[in-house]
């Protein structure tokens, strides 16, 4: 018989190796959105604009808004996963890594539909690094 190893210890959300976006660093209520959009410093990228401000919580969260700029539903989610993923990956790790607890809101221009993963990946990490 074999010894059998203990079991792995799961990565705790939003540590490395841990794929859930978990919900406490989601921006989802509308007037939450509405009032980022109002009080907080806008940054225009190339496909995204950026709307950020201290957080209330003491972590740092983020919001998605995509309108439709007249196109299908189907181009729509992809978008907006793909934000999702360049948020859970790249932005929110790097703004806990450098201490930085703000509320940021991504709003996808109509130039975001036609970018590529590494476009919007590199317009959201240009930003981060310059907040980290």
């Amino acid at each position: 018989m074999s010894a059998a190893s203990p079991p792995a210890e799961k990565p705790r959300a939003g540590e490395p190796g841990e794929f859930r976006f978990p919900r406490s660093s989601r921006i989802q209520a509308g007037e939450e959105i509405r009032n980022l959009m109002r009080r907080g410093e806008r940054k225009r990228m190339r496909h995204v604009d950026v709307f950020f401000a201290a957080s209330p919580v003491a972590i740092p969260r983020f919001g998605l808004v995509v309108p439709k700029h007249r196109h299908r539903i189907v181009e729509r989610n992809r978008l907006k996963r793909r934000l999702r993923e360049i948020a859970r990956t790249e932005v929110l790790p790097r703004l806990r890594g450098a201490g930085r607890p703000l509320d940021v809101l991504v709003r996808a221009r109509p130039e975001a539909y036609a970018a590529g993963f590494e476009a919007l990946r590199d317009d959201l990490t240009r930003w981060a690094e310059t907040r980290s």
